[in-house]
């Protein structure tokens, strides 16, 4: 459907050897240095790493691979793994740096729905997702977890763009079906189902790089009902699912009133049966000790994303006692 909105696929070269200083970490504590190693990559996919350049020769002989294939960083380079973003709202991109002078609610009501109202148009998200995608490329991010908007059709363009430009991807529609602008409001049953035809549709291309994951922007536009049956989707597909928490005090405010019954923030998730060793959570800057526990026992993650806490004067998120907390903690943008 949207394949013929984007150009045709780069073609790079998949095979070769890195030789240089590799730098890279197994836990957050650890900082591993080789000085003058070797990275060995075959058709896409990394097969063997090395501390020493001594035994090049036989890699090559190995892999097949020639000199021209072999790339020597220089002296002042040196090669990290790709940066995992775990939380970017591509539809957002063209509003980086506004709104300063905003506050979630009032942000998203000014900048936010007003932009993501254009992206029924597939020639705009074409446009805007194309620059998106390549710009996080260009800056070394290869994995990315997207939100896009409440299109079906202009999500699928996302999803064409970061498999033809070489990027791995979490790809979802936003679900909105209460307290919405006009243009991005769905009915209950909408929702549902352009959700679980976009997880098909993604299901049925390469797995290994491209994922379809559940996204609602905010409890404050998804009901219960439709979150009910979300949790559902996402047992029944097996799932990512990623949403906001506890990012700004009249945010969770607002929650509060919405969901009186509920004992927290996160409990109104968990009640959706939304909260699965799949999911992740933004922000969470505000969150209750109950609330990090309740995150530990069910396995999810929390987008730590200090350049948009601080802009929109959300808070500080003490990240370090979410660590020691035991929940596991990401970056996103």
């Amino acid at each position: 459907m949207s394949g013929e909105t984007v150009k045709a696929e780069a073609v790079y070269n998949r095979t070769f050897i890195i030789v240089g200083s590799i730098v890279h970490s197994e836990t957050i504590t650890e900082l591993i240095i080789y000085e003058n190693g070797l990275i060995v990559v075959v058709n896409g996919k990394i097969v063997e790493v090395k501390d020493s350049v001594s035994c090049l020769s036989q890699l090559q002989q190995k892999y097949t691979i020639t000199d021209d294939f072999v790339y020597r960083l220089g002296e002042n380079e040196f090669v990290i793994p790709g940066f995992i973003d775990a939380h970017i709202h591509a539809p957002q991109y063209p509003n980086a740096g506004l709104g300063y002078d905003k506050q979630l609610l009032d942000w998203l009501d000014t900048y936010t729905f007003p932009l993501e109202a254009k992206y029924a148009d597939l020639n705009y998200a074409t446009k805007v997702y194309e620059a998106v995608v390549k710009k996080t490329l260009t800056n070394g991010t290869t994995t990315a977890t997207y939100f896009a908007t409440v299109h079906e059709d202009s999500s699928e363009v996302l999803a064409d763009l970061v498999t033809q430009l070489g990027q791995r991807a979490f790809i979802g529609k936003v679900n909105m079906n209460i307290d919405s602008p006009k243009d991005l409001l769905e009915t209950t049953e909408e929702s549902y189902q352009r959700t679980e035809d976009l997880i098909k549709q993604l299901q049925g291309r390469n797995g290994e790089y491209l994922c379809p994951i559940f996204c609602i922007l905010l409890l404050l536009h998804c009901d219960m009902t439709l979150m009910m049956k979300l949790g559902e989707l996402a047992s029944k597909y097996n799932v990512h699912i990623q949403t906001h928490i506890s990012e700004n005090t009249g945010e969770i405010a607002a929650v509060a009133k919405t969901y009186p019954d509920s004992k927290n923030y996160a409990d109104v998730y968990d009640q959706a049966k939304l909260l699965t060793n799949k999911t992740v959570l933004a922000h969470g800057v505000h969150l209750k000790d109950e609330e990090l526990a309740l995150l530990v026992e069910r396995g999810s993650s929390v987008a730590h994303c200090p350049n948009s806490n601080t802009s929109l004067k959300s808070g500080l998120c003490d990240v370090r006692r979410l660590l020691n907390a035991r929940v596991k903690v990401g970056l996103g943008t």
